[in-house]
C-alpha cells in the first residue's frame, strides 16, 4: 500500500516525541510504500510570528533572544532524539545555515521595521524546514534510508498569493512525480516539510495555517496513493469536544461531506482545504494518534451512509459576531445581498452564516468576532444613507452550534427534536440555517448557552 503519513506539531513536540514519529515511519516503511509530511515543532510557527512581530518594532534585543531560545529548542530536541554521537554532529551542522538565514531576515526586518508577504512567508517556512532535517537525521540514525525535501523541492508548485497559497496541481502533480517516484521505487522515504511550496519563479509561499495538513492530500493527489494518514494527539474524530461533553466517544466512519461540514464548523484534526484532493481522487483520509498507534482512528472516504446514524457529531463555534442588516427599501430589490457581500468581500472578510427573512427586509449573517467591529463600519459607510439599507445591528457574544450528520437527510423530525432538546435547557435560539445538502442545521444561540445546547442535541441522539 502506498502511504502519505503527516505529523503535527503536538507529534514533534520534543526529542521523545520526533524519536517516537521516527519509529512509527520505520514501522509501516518497512511494509508500506511511505511519503512522509511533517509541521514545525510544537510551538515554532507561533514564536517565528512573534519574532516576526518584534522585528517590525525594531525590537533587537527581543529578536536576538528569541533566535537563541528557537536554536536551543531544536538542538535540545535533536540531541534527545539521536543515539549515534556522529551522526548527531552531523544533524547539528545541518541546522547551522538555516539559523543563519533566518537572523539575517529577521534582522533586515528589524532595520526597515516592515515585512512584505514574501519576505514572511520565507521566515515561516524554516518551523518546517528544520522539524523535516531533525526527523531526517533521526530516520537516519535508526536505519532508515530517507531524504529530506521542502515543499517546493518536493515539487509542490503554487500561486503567489503569499500567506496562502493555493497549489497549481496539475504542474504539481507532474513535478512531485518526476521528483518523489524515483526515491520511492528505489525504497528511499521522502520527507517533505508541509505547509510550504514556491511559485513559478521559485519564491517560498505557505500555504495557510494548517497548511501541513493540505500538503499531505495535495501528495496524495499527486502520488495516487492509496490512503493518506494524519497523526495528531487524539484518537481521531470526536462526537463532540469532550472539554463540553465528557462521554463524547470516536466517530469510526465518516463521509467526506460530513468531514468538510465538520472541519469548516471548527474540528480541529483537520484543515478544510485539505479535504479538496482527497475527494477529488476518492482518496480515504484517516486521523490516528501518535500515542495510541494500536486504535485505527476515523476514516473518511465516500459518500454519505445514512443509515449510520441521524446526527453523528456536534460542534460549537465561538468567538463569532452576527450582523442584521435590515432597511425597507430592500424588499423586492435586486442586488441588494450582493452589494452587503461585496462589502465584505473586498475586506476580505469571511461570512460564516446566512439567513434572510421571508419579507426580504433583513440579512443577519456571523463573521469571525476579530472581524465583527471592521465588518460592521465598512458596511455603514458603504450602504447607510443610500435609499436601501437602514441600519446595520451587531451582537458581539453568540456562538454557533451545528448538529451534523448524513442520516438527517429525508429523516422527519430531525430538527424538532434537536429544537425541543435545546428548549428544554432553557436555551434561545436566535438564527437558524439549513443547506439544501440537509448534512447539517445550524442555529445561532447566546456565547453562555453554547455548552448547554451542545449537552442537550448530544444527550438527545444518544452520541
Amino acid at each position: 500500500m502506498k502511504l502519505v503519513m503527516k505529523f503535527g506539531g503536538s507529534s514533534l513536540a520534543d526529542g521523545r516525541g520526533i524519536r517516537r514519529v521516527a519509529e512509527i515511519i520505520k514501522r509501516y516503511s518497512s511494509e508500506h510504500t511511505c511519503i512522509v509530511v511533517v509541521s514545525a515543532l510544537m510551538g515554532v510557527t507561533d514564536r517565528l510570528i512573534g519574532l516576526m512581530a518584534l522585528a517590525q518594532e525594531g525590537d533587537k534585543k527581543g529578536v536576538d533572544l528569541g533566535m537563541k531560545e528557537l536554536i536551543i529548542k531544536h538542538e535540545d530536541a535533536v540531541k534527545e532524539a539521536m543515539i549515534d554521537r556522529e551522526k548527531l554532529i552531523d544533524a547539528l551542522d545541518s541546522v547551522q545555515p538555516s539559523f543563519e538565514e533566518l537572523g539575517r531576515l529577521l534582522n533586515a526586518m528589524t532595520v526597515l521595521r516592515e515585512g512584505t508577504p514574501r519576505t514572511k512567508d520565507r521566515i515561516l517556512s524554516f518551523g518546517e524546514a528544520l522539524s523535516c532535517l531533525l526527523l531526517y537525521h533521526t530516520l537516519s540514525d535508526m536505519g532508515v534510508k530517507a531524504q529530506s525535501f521542502m515543499g517546493g523541492d518536493a515539487g509542490i508548485v503554487t500561486d503567489e498569493n503569499f500567506g496562502e497559497a493555493s497549489p497549481l496541481m496539475e504542474v504539481t502533480r507532474m513535478k512531485t512525480s518526476a521528483n518523489l517516484t524515483p526515491l520511492l521505487n528505489t525504497g528511499i522515504t521522502p520527507v517533505v516539510a508541509g505547509f510550504t511550496g514556491v511559485t513559478q519563479h521559485g519564491d517560498v509561499t505557505t500555504l495557510g495555517r494548517g497548511g501541513s495538513d493540505y500538503t499531505a492530500t495535495i501528495l496524495g493527489f499527486s502520488l495516487d496513493v492509496d490512503e493518506v494518514w494524519i497523526w495528531s494527539d487524539v484518537d481521531g474524530i470526536m462526537t463532540c469536544d469532550p472539554k463540553l461533553v465528557s462521554s463524547a466517544k470516536l466517530i469510526p466512519e465518516l463521509s467526506f461531506a460530513e468531514a468538510l461540514e465538520m472541519a469548516t464548523f471548527g474540528i480541529k484534526q483537520f484543515h478544510p482545504r485539505a479535504l479538496e484532493p482527497s475527494i477529488r481522487a476518492s482518496i480515504p483520509l484517516r486521523i490516528r494518534n501518535t500515542f495510541n498507534e494500536s486504535n485505527p482512528g476515523t476514516l473518511i472516504s465516500g459518500a454519505p451512509k445514512a443509515g449510520h446514524g441521524i446526527v453523528k457529531a456536534v460542534a460549537l463555534v465561538k468567538d463569532v459576531g452576527m450582523i442584521t442588516v435590515s432597511g425597507a427599501g430592500m424588499a423586492g430589490r435586486p442586488g441588494t445581498a450582493a452589494r452587503v457581500f461585496d462589502v465584505l468581500g473586498r475586506e476580505n472578510v469571511n461570512v460564516l452564516m446566512i439567513s434572510q427573512s421571508a419579507s426580504e427586509a433583513s440579512i443577519t449573517f456571523l463573521v469571525r468576532k476579530n472581524a465583527l467591529y471592521k465588518a460592521v463600519s465598512d458596511l455603514e459607510i458603504a450602504l447607510l444613507g443610500r435609499g436601501v439599507i437602514d441600519n446595520v445591528a451587531f451582537e458581539d457574544d453568540v456562538s454557533i452550534v451545528a448538529a451534523i450528520g448524513a442520516g438527517m437527510k429525508g429523516t422527519p423530525g430531525v430538527a424538532a427534536k434537536i429544537f425541543q432538546a435545546v428548549a428544554k435547557k432553557g436555551v434561545n435560539i436566535r438564527m437558524i440555517a439549513q443547506g439544501s445538502s440537509e448534512l447539517n442545521i445550524s442555529f445561532v444561540v447566546a456565547q453562555e448557552d453554547g455548552q448547554a445546547a451542545v449537552q442537550a442535541i448530544h444527550e438527545a441522539f444518544n452520541l
